[in-house]
Order: C-alpha cells, then sequence, then structure tokens
C-alpha cells in the first residue's frame, strides 16, 4: 500500500430549510476547496468530495460506503450552515474510519457591506460546527478537530499530519509480521498480548521456524545474489575484502524477502538466541530491508517490528529517517548529558548523515560468524522516539521529544551504526519519566515523523498515549498514569 493511493472524503452538512439555492452554492463551494486542496500539493492524499448531506439517510449511506471503500482512509466533515446533529447519529454510529471535524469557514472575512440576513444563513459555520461537535463529543466519537480557514498554512500542516496518521491505521489493520523465532529469554517488555493486539490494532503475528528460513536460503540462487550484491554495490561503499561475508547476507536477505512477499508481511522479528544453522546474524540484510520501508525489531520484539513498519509508512515522501532503535549507553556530564542508541547491527540507513559504509567485524553476541553491517552516524534534527508496550489487557503508546545531534565522539572502535540525541525536557528528567511509564529499550526513532501525528494514530485506534515533551515533569506525570489506569481500566470493563 502506498500512501499517495488513499484518499479521504469530504462531507458537508447541511438541511433543506434553507432552500435548492443555499444548497447549490454549498455545493459549488465545497467542491471548490476540495479541488483547491488537491491542486495546492500541500496533502499527502486525495481529497474526494462527497455530497452535501442533509438527512438521517444521506449521512448513513456515505459512513456505510466509507466503510466499504479500501481507497478511503477517513471523513472530513464540515458544517457550512446548520446541519441538525441527531441526523448524524447513525453513521457516525457505523463509522470505522478516522474522523476528522474541520471547523472552517468558506468566507475568511465577514464583509461589511454585503451582510445580511442571507448571508447569516449561507454562512453559519459557527454555528453548524458546534452543533456538530456537540455529537460527537456526546458520543465520545475519537476525532481530530482542525479549526481555521481553509486556505492557511496551518490547518494544511495540520491536516496532512492527521491524513499520515489515518494512512497509518489503515496499514496498521492490514498489517502482517513474521516472527523468526520467539522472544529473547527472560526478556520481560518485549512480550505481549497478540491476539488482543490483532482484535486492537489489526496486526496479524505469526511465527515461522528458523529451519524454514534456512531453507528458503539454501535455495537461493547465485544470480540472486549478483542481483543483491549489485544493488549494495550501488547504494553503500564497500568497506571490506571480505565479499564472502557480503554474500552470505544478500543470501539472508533474499530468503526473508520471499517469506514475507509470499506472507503478504511487512515487518519481521528475529533473535540472536535463536539462529539455529545460520551462519551469521543478518545485519546489513535487515538494516538493507529497513530503508525499503520494511519494519523491524530485535530480541523478537515484534511490537517494535509493527511499530517501525507503521511509522515508515506515515513518513512516506518526509525528510528524515525512521529506524528501529535500542537505548544503549549515557554520556553523563553535569548539563551536557545525551544518549547513544545503536543495535548490535540493525540500524537502518535512513537516517545516515553520510553514505554508509559495508564493513565486517566480529559480534561478540549470538555464536557465529562475524556479520557484514552498514556503519554510519545519524543525521542530526529534531525527532521523536516511541514505543508500544502491552499494560496488561490494554496498551500503552509512549513518545517522547529528543533532538538528534552529530555525535560528540568519533568511536573508532564501535563498528555500528549509531545515533547520539538530547531527550526532552532533559536526559535525566526524561529517563525518569521513561520509566515511570515503563517505557522499553527498544524504540522506533523519527526525524520525519511527528509527536502529534503518534498521539494522532493512538487516538485512532483508541490506545492510551504519553507523551514526554519539554515541559514534563515525573510529578505530573506520575498523576497522569495513575489517572490514565484508573479511566483506561474503567473504559475496559
Amino acid at each position: 500500500m502506498e500512501l499517495k493511493t488513499k484518499e479521504f472524503w469530504f462531507l458537508v452538512g447541511s438541511q433543506f430549510l434553507y432552500g435548492p439555492e443555499v444548497l447549490d452554492t454549498v455545493a459549488a463551494r465545497a467542491a471548490e476547496m476540495a479541488a483547491w486542496w488537491n491542486e495546492s500539493g500541500k496533502l499527502p492524499c486525495k481529497v474526494v468530495y462527497k455530497g452535501t448531506v442533509k438527512t438521517d439517510g444521506e449521512i448513513t449511506k456515505a459512513m456505510k460506503d466509507a466503510n466499504a471503500d479500501d481507497a478511503c482512509a477517513g471523513i472530513i466533515t464540515w458544517c457550512h450552515t446548520f446541519s441538525p446533529s441527531k441526523m448524524w447519529i447513525h453513521g457516525f454510529d457505523l463509522l470505522q474510519k478516522p474522523y476528522c471535524h474541520l471547523a472552517t469557514q468558506y468566507n475568511r472575512n465577514i464583509p461589511n457591506l454585503e451582510i445580511d440576513m442571507d448571508f447569516m444563513n449561507l454562512n453559519q459555520a459557527a454555528h453548524g460546527d458546534r452543533e456538530h461537535g456537540f455529537i460527537g463529543a456526546r458520543m465520545r466519537l475519537p476525532r481530530k478537530i482542525i479549526a481555521g480557514y481553509w486556505q492557511d498554512e496551518p490547518v494544511l500542516n495540520e491536516l496532512a499530519a492527521w491524513m499520515r496518521s489515518a494512512v497509518g491505521v489503515a496499514f496498521s489493520r492490514e498489517l502482517k509480521v513474521i516472527r523468526f523465532g520467539d522472544n529473547m529469554r527472560e526478556v520481560a517488555v518485549t512480550e505481549g498480548d497478540k491476539v488482543e493486539t490483532h482484535i486492537k490494532l489489526g496486526w496479524q503475528v505469526d511465527y515461522w521456524p528458523v529451519g524454514h528460513l534456512v531453507e528458503t536460503m539454501d535455495a537461493v540462487t547465485d544470480g540472486e545474489i549478483d542481483a543483491k550484491m549489485a544493488e549494495y554495490r550501488a547504494r553503500y561503499d564497500f568497506d571490506t575484502d571480505d565479499i564472502a561475508t557480503v554474500r552470505y547476507q544478500a543470501r539472508e536477505e533474499v530468503a526473508m524477502r520471499k517469506i514475507l512477499a509470499r506472507e503478504g508481511a511487512c515487518a519481521f522479528s528475529n533473535n540472536f538466541q535463536d539462529l539455529y544453522g545460520m551462519e551469521q546474524l543478518p545485519g546489513l540484510a535487515t538494516q538493507n530491508m529497513m530503508a525499503d520501508g520494511c519494519g523491524y525489531g530485535g530480541e523478537g520484539d515484534w511490537k517494535t517490528a509493527a511499530m517501525t513498519a507503521i511509522m515508515k509508512k506515515m513518513a512516506e515522501g518526509l525528510e528524515g529517517g525512521t529506524l528501529f532503535m535500542e537505548d544503549y549507553t549515557y554520556d553523563l556530564e553535569p548539563g551536557k548529558e545525551v544518549s547513544l542508541g545503536a543495535h548490535m547491527l540493525e540500524v537502518c540507513p535512513s537516517i545516515a548523515a553520510q553514505r554508509p559504509k559495508i564493513q565486517v567485524h566480529h559480534l561478540g553476541i549470538g555464536d557465529r560468524q562475524p556479520p557484514a553491517r552498514l556503519v554510519f552516524e545519524g543525521k542530526a534534527g529534531p525527532g521523536i522516539v516511541a514505543t508500544l508496550i502491552d499494560m496488561g489487557g490494554r496498551l500503552r503508546l509512549l513518545v517522547q521529544d529528543i533532538e538528534v545531534i552529530k555525535p560528540i565522539l568519533e568511536m573508532p572502535n564501535l563498528p555500528v551504526a549509531r545515533v547520539m540525541w538530547k531527550a526532552q525536557p532533559d536526559l535525566l528528567t526524561g529517563v525518569k519519566c521513561w520509566i515511570l511509564a515503563g517505557g522499553a529499550h527498544h524504540t522506533v526513532l523519527s526525524t520525519a515523523v511527528t509527536a502529534q501525528m503518534m498521539i494522532d494514530w493512538a487516538r485512532m485506534m483508541e490506545i492510551e498515549c504519553v507523551h514526554i515533551s519539554a515541559d514534563t515533569t515525573p510529578e505530573a506525570l506520575e498523576k497522569e498514569l495513575f489517572y490514565n489506569d484508573i479511566a483506561w481500566k474503567l473504559k475496559n470493563i
């Protein structure tokens, strides 16, 4: 699924009270607005005007049609005139797609000389949107509310970001994850209820034994490996003479791609404790697959694998990188504290500050041959880290604002891809907050996806979201978590 293949339906609320001329004007203006948005190039997906709805029947049919149309990723509503909210109840009760309430008006300003009662009857979005908003609140609908003039940059930016979140929802509901082996033994946070996650988020998470992967690897041809090697040479600099080791990574990648393609999967996890029959832990192979949008999680972390794939889809076409990440170690120089993130091998080159190098080095874990991997530094810029954790009976999405920086050290003896960042509000406070909320050591780091996109995604999926920002304090967060526990337990009764 490509982001540009999705569309959003624009429904405008009104009623028959104002006569056919007003309704014709409303329809013409709504079509004009949709066309303007599409021609502006500011939105990642197409807006399709689906009509001015005036009755319970029209609204209900539109919602049913939206549910049934795979191309439709969500609906955008606006009330140009007054639209009595009881007529929306049946339709909203049936709606299964993300919903954005756009509170705007066709005219930017009040015209001093033209305004009369006819103008007031036609241009009463301030009236209509409040009535429309009540029923959303009364029905406790998960919704995005955007307010402002429909051509203004902030409105377009907010609408574009919400669209990306909604596409993430559509992608999530189709997502399949392959687990090559099980979770790392004795690790808690990578565990989770796969049935509950399938029900809540749509993910199908399937186990495939490493032996099946090895069988598939054995069937890979030299020609397939040659083609993959040509791809590596086009993308990366070879900084090794050990071509046989790189070819083995190519063999692993070809095999994993075949299995994922056959199963219709877009994400996978593996485990360095479960490599039976393999000569190397997939490093370069995994990194190159992530570069093409595949999700990944180490140590059997299927939740992070899925979230990586979803956030990569949301980030499609944006500047910046989105990648599997792990917190490793800190530099605790007072007032200059930073975090160093990496993994044994598997960091996506989408964040590379320079052309990555393929190198082969010893790996002191996994008890296998030294694997080939990409080595690079992360590109500086604002970003987030996000993790999804199972709290027992419900899911919590934890998001933290960060600033990726150029590493303060060269680290010549650390031959892995690495990213260094400053956490908000500062490293030590951020660590306290992260631990308070139960955040995992695995995250998805993104300098493309924003915290607001993830908050919107969580709202659409109806799961808890906790955001650690520059204004967060441990005391306030502890209270938020306490109240969240009560609220979400009551919600799930």
